[in-house]
């Protein structure tokens, strides 16, 4: 069955800065358990604000670090999710449905990619 990288963008700037409220853990919660019971889940996380990150460029033959935050980037890469559905159409439902657990003041964006196995 072929993997999806599902990589959810946020705008950090205009996220609530009281994060996900209990009930929308809650949901997101209760939807983990069910695609991982389903055999779907492979791995997922949330990730630290771009305060905390470092970019890393190959640029002229030259490494170059840049520390965040990184206030050039409107969305920024906040969680990813790795799953193994039987298509993509599958994986969309998947990333559907996680996105309809938040509350209508959210925006979010899931870019769902195939893995290349070769």
């Amino acid at each position: 069955m072929p993997r999806f990288l599902t990589l959810i963008r946020i705008d950090e700037k205009n996220a609530p800065a009281e994060g996900p409220s209990p009930e929308l853990m809650e949901r997101m919660g209760a939807l983990l358990e069910e695609i991982t019971k389903a055999g779907v889940m492979l791995d997922t996380a949330g990730l630290k604000p771009t305060s905390e990150g470092t970019r890393v460029t190959w640029s002229g033959g030259k490494i170059g670090y840049t520390d965040g935050p990184f206030t050039e980037s409107k969305e920024v890469i906040g969680g990813y999710s790795l799953i193994q559905a039987k298509d993509k159409a599958e994986a969309l439902e998947w990333t559907k449905r996680f996105l309809e657990t938040h509350e209508d003041h959210w925006t979010i964006t899931a870019e769902v990619r195939e893995l290349d196995e070769g």
